[in-house]
């Protein structure tokens, strides 16, 4: 695995993915132009350049899946998985040391293919525990691109605290994940769904910041457009500034039914590609999918 550091003379790579590469909708929806293939990954890949792995969150693979994905893929994608949550959630961080290690040894077949390693943390990791992360970045390979998502309320409220934790990011080039919730909690809740995603979801505020060079943005929309373009539309001005930086900057879009992600995906390229028609996104496939023709 290579150092991904970039200098601020070079322009950064954009990063466009949703937290699953497939779902039981989309052979019939998103994917319903590419021939039938039990390999939903090499699909996927060929529409996104990375995809939020939260699998690994909850049980690590076998090494012979790991090499079957990055075989699946071009030399361009970049995946992101998490660490696993007896790492984050039950150690918390602490006397884990081998657990780590297996975890990313697990991932070496990815090699470059692996962009970032995301660092959940529970709400109840708070200030007084910021010496626990300084000292777990600080054994980490310093190759490792890591991006860290905090919950507890403290790191929002702009005082000391989060200055600390900011700081100590800055120090280990680690990347502050940026959860955008605001449109999932915009409007009523009218739906058992969108009451169980709400309830899971962090209803944190939104401090866009640029702790390390591969900022890591998760934007949680609804089913409304309107709500999801007047949300994810400031963020247009925000990647383009990180891009000029020489920043990677990865843009990972969820909606309360997934399967509806690609949709909200699209929404944000065609604000991107409006202001970078020089450096366009590819679009979708859902794009251009025909019409489907009256039944009667």
């Amino acid at each position: 695995m290579t150092n991904m550091h970039k200098s601020a003379i070079s322009r950064g790579n954009l990063y466009i993915g949703l937290p699953m590469w497939q779902h039981s909708h989309w052979p019939n929806t998103w994917f319903a132009n590419y021939p039938k293939s039990d390999n939903a990954l090499s699909i996927y890949a060929q529409e996104c350049n990375t995809v939020e792995g939260n699998t690994t969150f909850y049980s690590l693979p076998h090494q012979d899946a790991v090499i079957r994905w990055a075989n699946s893929v071009n030399d361009d994608f970049r995946f992101t998985f998490k660490f696993h949550q007896n790492i984050t959630h039950v150690h918390q961080l602490q006397h884990c040391e081998e657990e780590v290690a297996q975890q990313l040894s697990l991932l070496t077949p990815l090699k470059d293919k692996l962009g970032v390693m995301m660092l959940q943390l529970p709400a109840s990791f708070g200030p007084d525990k910021l010496g626990v992360l300084e000292q777990f970045l600080a054994a980490l390979p310093t190759e490792l691109n890591v991006a860290v998502e905090v919950r507890h309320l403290a790191f929002f409220a702009k005082g000391d605290e989060e200055k600390a934790l900011n700081q100590v990011l800055i120090r280990h080039n680690a990347n502050r994940i940026i959860m955008d919730t605001r449109a999932l909690f915009t409007g009523p809740c009218n739906n058992a769904l969108l009451e169980e995603v709400r309830d899971k979801k962090p209803r944190v505020p939104v401090n866009v910041i640029a702790t390390g060079s591969t900022p890591v943005v998760r934007f949680v929309g609804n089913d409304v457009d309107d709500d999801n373009l007047r949300c994810l539309t400031p963020w247009v001005k925000k990647v383009h500034q990180w891009l000029n930086d020489g920043k990677d900057v990865y843009f990972f879009c969820h909606r309360p039914d997934n399967k509806d992600a690609p949709w909200l995906a699209q929404q944000f390229i065609d604000l991107y590609n409006y202001q970078a028609s020089s450096r366009a996104f590819n679009n979708l496939s859902i794009k251009h999918q025909p019409e489907q023709n009256p039944l009667f």
